[in-house]
């Protein structure tokens, strides 16, 4: 099911992302999808959330540092692709309107809170003393989702780099090549 949504919004056809459409090219029934997931916000969460975990996966490097750059760097890297930035943009455009909606979304994406949770605990392990998780989402996760969804291209080379060292207060010039 998560392909048939990365493929149909990969496509031309990601225009029209909606339950049917993701039914029919998953070849299953739409009242399976609905069964499952309950919305097309749900779906689309789901599949992102998935994706992150595949894509950034929690590397022990043995330092905190190391920890969030091997991060970062899977997360920017999957932002480079059609079907990354695809999935950003999919996630912005269905904001949820209701409550209900919303806390779904909620779940999904606590997940990935979770994971970044876990880096803290192994800093935590290690004998050092990491970042709130409120400051790891504003200085090193929203600089990179805001530029995928404001079509904003990535510097070339040292971002992931560029905003662990701002996280860390190791501040560094940006490569603006």
């Amino acid at each position: 099911m998560h392909q048939a949504v990365i493929d149909l919004l990969s496509g031309a056809e990601g225009a029209a992302l909606n339950i049917p459409a993701i039914a029919q090219r998953a070849e299953v029934n739409h009242t399976s999808v609905y069964r499952r997931w309950g919305s097309l916000d749900a779906l689309v969460a789901d599949t992102v959330t998935t994706r992150l975990e595949r894509d950034s996966p929690l590397i022990d490097t043995g330092s905190l540092r190391g920890d969030l750059l091997a991060w970062a760097e899977a997360g920017v890297a999957s932002n480079r692709t059609p079907e990354g930035l695809a999935l950003v943009r999919a996630v912005a455009m269905s904001m949820p309107i209701s409550g209900r909606a919303r806390a779904e979304r909620s779940q999904h994406f606590q997940r990935r809170m979770h994971s970044i949770e876990r880096i803290r605990e192994r800093a935590v392990t290690r004998g050092e003393n990491p970042p709130p998780l409120e400051q790891i989402f504003d200085l090193l996760i929203a600089p990179f989702y805001v530029r995928a969804l404001f079509g904003i291209d990535l510097p070339a080379t040292g971002y992931p780099r560029l905003l662990v060292d701002r996280l860390l207060g190791e501040g560094t010039t940006p490569d603006t090549t």
